[in-house]
């Protein structure tokens, strides 16, 4: 299937676009990937930040914590993690860029009338940080949801059925943006069509828990745009 044919098809009318935050919006992976590659290697588990990327795109520091002290055999401490949420606010502040065309996205999405908002395993403090860095603060305002609102994070579908609740719409009325497999699988547990952005690569992965990818943010107001015309 195509991300055409999966907007153009909907048997169910859009409502809502539910934006990911990192990797979709804002290219914060790469550093994040860095300070837990550095951080645990100094505790003594070897790693590079295309390892970090493998094995914890996605995830929340707590789904995270079980991981590393299984492996290290030491206990995380709630300072450690404060530590790390301080780290991340720190350098994302300075360096964080927009994912390219993800500014045109959300323009284009609310430009064809569309509501929007942004759900992220990120905390509020992290995303403050990353939209007053690429200028979307005021876009952004009273449209974000972290998991620290829900029980769960994702992989769970909590946060996204929360995202819609708060939208006053269905979880059939929405279509998540994404860029992971965790991601993905909370959108499927949603019972919500997800595009995958996925700007190299094949993006099996996300196929195999039912994502559709797509290439450029560019061309998302276009194919959000196939889903407003109604099936076919």
């Amino acid at each position: 299937m195509t991300p055409e044919t999966l907007m153009a098809g909907r048997g169910t009318p859009l409502r809502l676009v539910i934006f990911d935050c990192d990797g979709v919006l804002v290219d914060s992976e790469g550093i994040a990937n860095h300070i837990i590659a550095r951080e645990l290697t100094a505790m003594g588990w070897p790693m590079s930040p295309a390892e970090a990327d493998h094995l914890f795109l996605g995830m929340t520091l707590p789904d995270m914590t079980p991981i590393i002290e299984a492996k290290t055999g030491r206990r995380l401490t709630d300072a450690w993690r404060q530590h790390i949420r301080a780290e991340f606010i720190s350098v994302l502040a300075d360096e964080v860029t927009a994912i390219d065309g993800a500014v045109a996205a959300l323009d284009g999405v609310s430009a064809l009338g569309l509501p929007w908002r942004i759900a992220s395993n990120s905390s509020h403090e992290e995303m403050k940080v990353k939209f007053a860095r690429i200028g979307i603060t005021d876009r952004a305002a009273g449209r974000t949801h972290s998991h620290r609102d829900v029980a769960r994070g994702k992989p769970a579908p909590d946060l996204f059925l929360a995202t819609a609740a708060a939208e006053g719409v269905l979880p059939a009325e929405c279509v998540v943006i994404e860029d992971s497999t965790t991601g993905a699988r909370a959108a499927a547990a949603a019972g919500m069509d997800c595009l995958a952005y996925v700007p190299h690569g094949e993006g099996a992965a996300l196929r195999a828990v039912g994502a559709i990818p797509f290439r450029s943010m560019y061309d998302l107001p276009g194919l959000i745009s196939l889903a407003l015309r109604g099936p076919v």
